[in-house]
């Protein structure tokens, strides 16, 4: 009786196993997709097809989940930025926050994480789209920001607000702090922040690239951030006591490192 009973528990275990395997199957069979936008229920999703970058023009499908200026991304294309080079129907880019769109773009890969909108389509309806930009002969502008120049970009260290030789001669730079935004909500200077987060020195800031301003608005949620900048004239000696300003410059770009 006892190794009846043995004989069958094995059983009994051994047929729930098969049991399970056969119906965690079947659930992954029957596991719904999300289709990419444009797509109907039922179709299969296409989106890693249509969003497979490749030299030339491309036609790729997402959500808007950042955007500024002439700048936006996809959330379904991590690692690119979308360049629209002109008037977008209704204003600029952030005119696409949150909605679904179909766009034509051109990638080069001297620019490996840009892609040049050619045309622009919106989602109206379950399988309606509305052409709200067409440039189809658009191009890179001349100050988008390579990532592979960042090495070009050494870190500038003010040791002391008198020492000029901390930056003149060096043409640019990046240094980590924090922007400071006047009464207007534009940027006009970086604190300029040490290792324990203490203010060493200020950068008047005489311009701030559209890039950059994008870039700034993605990494928002973070306290600290580097900025990539060229150094321009240096504030006189005698007035940088007073607030800490020590020369100025062009924000070309804001990372993370």
């Amino acid at each position: 009786m006892i190794r009846k009973s043995r004989f069958a528990v094995v059983l009994g275990v051994g047929v729930l196993s098969f049991l399970l395997i056969l119906s965690a199957g079947v659930a992954c069979k029957k596991a719904p997709q999300n289709p990419a936008p444009g797509a109907k229920a039922g179709e299969p999703d296409k989106a890693k097809e249509i969003n497979a970058v490749k030299e030339g023009v491309n036609e790729i499908a997402g959500t808007v989940k950042s955007a500024l200026g002439k700048y936006f991304y996809l959330g379904q294309l991590p690692g690119f930025d979308i360049l629209a080079d002109g008037a977008i129907e209704g204003g600029d880019a952030s005119t696409l926050l949150g909605k679904d769109v179909r766009v034509k773009a051109a990638f080069n890969r001297e620019k490996p994480s840009l892609l040049v909108a050619q045309s622009i389509e919106i989602k109206e309806g379950e399988a309606q789209f509305k052409s709200v930009f067409a440039k189809p002969d658009a191009a890179a502008p001349a100050d988008f920001f390579l990532q592979k120049d960042r090495a070009d970009y050494a870190e500038i260290k003010i040791t002391n607000i008198a020492k000029s030789a901390d930056w003149e001669g060096k043409g640019k730079g990046k240094i980590s702090g924090k922007l400071i935004v006047g009464a207007d909500g534009k940027p006009v200077a970086i604190s300029a922040l040490d290792d324990k987060g203490k203010e060493t020195a200020r950068i008047i800031v005489d311009s701030i690239s559209d890039y950059a301003a994008y870039y700034l608005k993605k990494l928002r949620l973070f306290d600290t951030t580097w900025f990539y900048f060229n150094i321009k004239d240096s504030v006189d000696p005698k007035l940088r006591a007073k607030a800490k300003e020590v020369f100025h410059a062009e924000i070309v770009f804001i990372g993370l490192y």
